[in-house]
């Protein structure tokens, strides 16, 4: 069977607007937090998703999609299992890289730097707001290992609903929050013709410097 397959008609013509590099705010992270909330109320589904890049350190590279759940003063957090994939290649090598796809609004965000673990107090205070069948969920699924069946995984469900009944739950200790430090942010803007508006910041000693690249 001829698997062969072509998309050269898949075309989009970007025309909802430009940047222009003197209107941007000088903060690249108040100039994301300006475009989040612009998606938000696009009413874009989910527009915390972003996709977290992560490598080994021989370069082998893996990503996924995962959900921004807080924008604070040093950066992006999210949180995970920390005996995943994703984790074990953080311990290795923290460089990571994030990017964020709005195709409504024709924007593009990528975000490249290092990954730190948040604190403890600050991992539980999330675990505490999620919804119980989560919380639990971080309990039952050893993320990223092999199971033999959906079965096993129900069971183990089951059975954490009957302990923790009536309970409260506690954060598991192999469960917790990471941040992406920025080092240097892009926006992107489609533009007509395939004349996309570029603009990466990145962080200096004295803030964040700007610049347009070509498309």
């Amino acid at each position: 069977m001829n698997q062969n397959k072509r998309f050269f008609e898949f075309r989009q013509n970007y025309t909802l607007g430009g940047l222009n590099i003197d209107q941007v705010l000088p903060d690249a992270v108040e100039q994301f937090n300006q475009w989040l909330e612009q998606a938000m109320f696009a009413k874009i589904p989910e527009p915390n998703a972003m996709t977290l890049a992560t490598a080994t350190p021989q370069g082998k590279v893996s990503s996924r999609v995962v959900l921004l759940k807080e924008i604070d003063e040093r950066g992006l957090v999210f949180y995970t299992n920390y005996n995943s994939r994703k984790a074990a290649e953080i311990y290795l090598n923290p460089m990571a890289a994030i990017s964020f796809l709005w195709l409504e609004l024709e924007r593009q965000v990528r975000l490249e730097g290092i990954i730190e673990k948040i604190s403890p107090e600050k991992s539980n205070e999330y675990f505490a707001s999620r919804p119980r069948e989560n919380q639990i969920g971080a309990w039952s699924s050893d993320q990223s290992a092999t199971i033999a069946s959906r079965e096993e995984l129900s069971q183990r469900f089951a059975e954490l609903e009957e302990k923790y009944k009536d309970k409260s739950i506690p954060r598991p200790p192999h469960w917790g929050g990471y941040r992406l430090v920025p080092k240097s942010i892009e926006f992107w803007q489609g533009g007509p013709g395939r004349i996309h508006d570029r603009i990466l910041y990145t962080r200096t000693s004295e803030g964040w410097e700007k610049k347009r690249l070509a498309p």
